[in-house]
């Protein structure tokens, strides 16, 4: 396997990742588990940019790396709309939040926006993904 196939298996694998994740958070919004709904929600968003970066030959060992790279890389150079990164930055926010902090419930209501604004984030980025088959689910 040479190092672009490898690559490009790699970020189908991301992707698949993302889409998996998305899937989880509605499942988990629908048994009314909001936290682990925003928690999936946050790695739809982590593993699609991480494909990304990838493709593009940039790795990250840490969640800081890839939101960094993100917004200087994507966002900051009109690749991406700030939008986006504004989901992103809330939602690192919000699943730090239910994961660390005792006691933090979210709205279903709002978990189910968010949802929906990361469904938007993985159809806008879809495109950018050219090492993806076209197939490739959106």
């Amino acid at each position: 396997m040479t190092e672009g196939e490898a690559r490009a298996r790699i970020v189908r694998h991301w992707w698949d990742m993302a889409q998996a994740s998305l899937q989880a958070a509605r499942r988990e919004l629908a048994a009314s588990a909001c936290a682990f709904a925003i928690n999936r929600a946050y790695y739809a968003l982590f593993y699609a940019v991480s494909a990304l970066l990838l493709q593009e030959g940039r790795q990250f060992k840490r969640h800081s790396g890839v939101r960094t790279a993100f917004h200087r890389d994507l966002i900051r150079t009109g690749r991406v709309e700030k939008k986006y990164g504004d989901l992103y930055n809330q939602l690192f926010d919000d699943r730090q939040a239910g994961d660390y902090i005792a006691l933090t419930e979210f709205d279903a209501e709002y978990v189910g926006g968010k949802i929906a604004a990361c469904e938007e984030f993985l159809a806008h980025l879809r495109p950018l993904l050219t090492l993806l088959p076209p197939d490739a689910d959106v």
